[in-house]
């Protein structure tokens, strides 16, 4: 074995070694489904690995629900709706969202790693989801008293318009960012009165679990059911469930439209939040290194496993030569590694799968013309040949219409193109399906309002990415979804309106 071989497999067992230790600590014990305050076997005895992308070791087997499983968390939580929650005002659901907080940070420093784990994402981002995710809690603990209905007097008539909650809601997250996207639901289904049967996704179920373990003593039993499955196993049965009067959803767009044609059986209305392929347009009067900043943030964050992710870059011909190489640098300078790591600035894709399908359309893209700037495969370094690393890509030259710029890819490329004229490049940046977010990088304030307005996109930021803000609506247009979370508008989505006409 050559000195290189023996170094990076010295590296690798040292990543092994660590991953092992970590998870020892933090990987929660219970790792059944989560009903009616316990820990339950499924029905069927199904279980579900769920694997370190790291390492390829897996780090638990949790269970998997079935149908007879769904039944039973929506009968469970009904049950709870009717003998406990409905009770409970909003001064006192108050009070649960802030001690889930409480909870959630008091065991960050846990939790942050336990999704580096799971998810592989770097530390540094989950260790900023957690804070996120307890931020949540509090922020719709802070809106929940003022959300109360009104009336309107006329004449000898008094009418008023009353907020009532669905009762039972069905939930379902994606993979990518599973703590804070769990918050992002349960939160404001709590917050509204209703109950919840949530489904993680088989390949990131642990954070869920350890939180149904961390509110166990906080929420009355039955409020909130976790239920890990496989999708086309529990996803659909929790979806079309007669029982469930209100459905939602992140995740791709194929599948949220399956989630709708479930939904309709039953008219179950549904908050969708779904795929993006979001341009970020760089105009020339700004500074190139500003530029290479912010649209490496905007793709490259959480491996690009973000449905927001800037994965179109528009920049103005006076400025790509410096930008596009700005951007070369950057990813030669990006530390791809070990997630438990601070230093890290890029860790593995979530599973094996992820993977193929990233080098899938990078090949796709070569083949159609398109030429790698930096990137294009998996990264030569042995000691992280056990888990699911791809590199940072840049590609240019692929005409617009090609697949891998209209599709998501959910990864860390970022397809290219110069511009010189403004309305063809606007054009090309709303040629796409999707519209759930957007990026404008210049120093003019009203262009910045112009471009931002032009986009046809739910969410734009203006010199900054993937900076969400509690109380600032997100939510897509066109294929990019249905709603808006994060803000006081999202408890609309879980309450459902009623009017009584009063006559005096």
């Amino acid at each position: 074995m050559s000195s290189e071989s023996q170094a990076g497999e010295s590296a690798r067992s040292e990543i092994r070694e660590r991953h092992e230790s970590v998870a020892a600590e933090v990987v929660p014990e219970q790792t059944d489904l989560y009903i009616s305050g316990e820990f339950v076997e499924p029905a069927e005895g199904g279980t579900i690995d769920t694997v370190d992308p790291t390492t390829g070791e897996v780090l638990a087997s949790v269970g998997g629900a079935t149908e007879a499983d769904i039944d039973r968390a929506v009968d469970a939580a009904w049950d709870a709706f009717d003998s406990t929650w409905s009770g409970y005002g909003a001064g006192k659901r108050q009070q649960i969202l802030i001690d889930i907080a409480d909870a959630i940070d008091e065991h960050s420093q846990e939790l942050a790693k336990l999704e580096s784990l799971d998810n592989g994402k770097p530390v540094s981002e989950s260790s900023a989801d957690v804070y996120l995710a307890a931020d949540h809690f509090r922020y719709f603990a802070g809106i929940v008293r003022k959300n109360g209905g009104s009336t309107m007097p006329e004449g000898s008539r008094l009418g008023q318009v009353v907020k009532e909650p669905y009762g039972v809601v069905g939930q379902i997250i994606p993979w990518n960012f599973p703590l804070l996207m769990a918050s992002w639901k349960l939160a404001p289904a709590l917050a509204a009165g209703n109950c919840s049967v949530l489904k993680p996704a088989e390949q990131t179920p642990l954070s869920a679990l350890r939180l149904a373990e961390l509110i166990d003593d906080i929420v009355p039993d039955g409020v909130v059911n976790i239920v890990p499955g496989y999708g086309e196993e529990a996803g659909p049965p929790l979806t079309g469930h007669e029982d469930v009067r209100k459905v939602a959803f992140t995740g791709s767009t194929a599948v949220g439209k399956q989630v709708m044609k479930s939904a309709a059986d039953n008219v179950t209305d549904v908050t969708l939040e779904l795929g993006g392929k979001s341009p970020v347009v760089v105009h020339p009067d700004v500074a190139p290194g500003k530029a290479v900043k912010l649209v490496a943030q905007a793709i490259f964050y959480n491996t690009g496993e973000c449905c927001e992710a800037g994965s179109r870059l528009f920049v103005h011909d006076d400025i790509a030569d410096e930008v596009l190489g700005g951007l070369a640098q950057a990813v030669d300078d990006m530390t791809i590694g070990d997630p438990l790591l601070r230093e890290t600035d890029l860790g593995p894709k979530v599973s094996r799968e992820q993977v193929d399908r990233t080098l899938e359309y990078l090949e796709k893209a070569e083949s159609g013309g398109g030429k790698f700037l930096a990137g294009g495969g998996i990264p030569d370094d042995e000691s992280l040949s056990d888990g699911c690393f791809v590199e940072p890509t840049l590609v240019d030259g692929l005409d617009h219409d090609h697949e891998a710029v209209q599709e998501e890819i959910f990864g860390p490329v970022l397809d290219v193109f110069r511009w010189d004229d403004y309305d063809e490049m606007m054009e090309l940046a709303n040629d796409v399906d999707y519209g759930l977010a957007g990026g404008v990088i210049t120093d003019d304030i009203s262009q910045a309002n112009e471009t931002a307005r032009d986009i046809e996109a739910g969410y734009i930021w203006v010199n900054t990415y993937h900076d969400l803000v509690a109380g600032l609506p997100f939510g897509g247009y066109k294929q990019s979804g249905i709603g808006r979370e994060l803000s006081e508008e999202t408890l609309d989505h879980y309450q459902q309106t009623k009017t009584i006409n009063l006559s005096l």
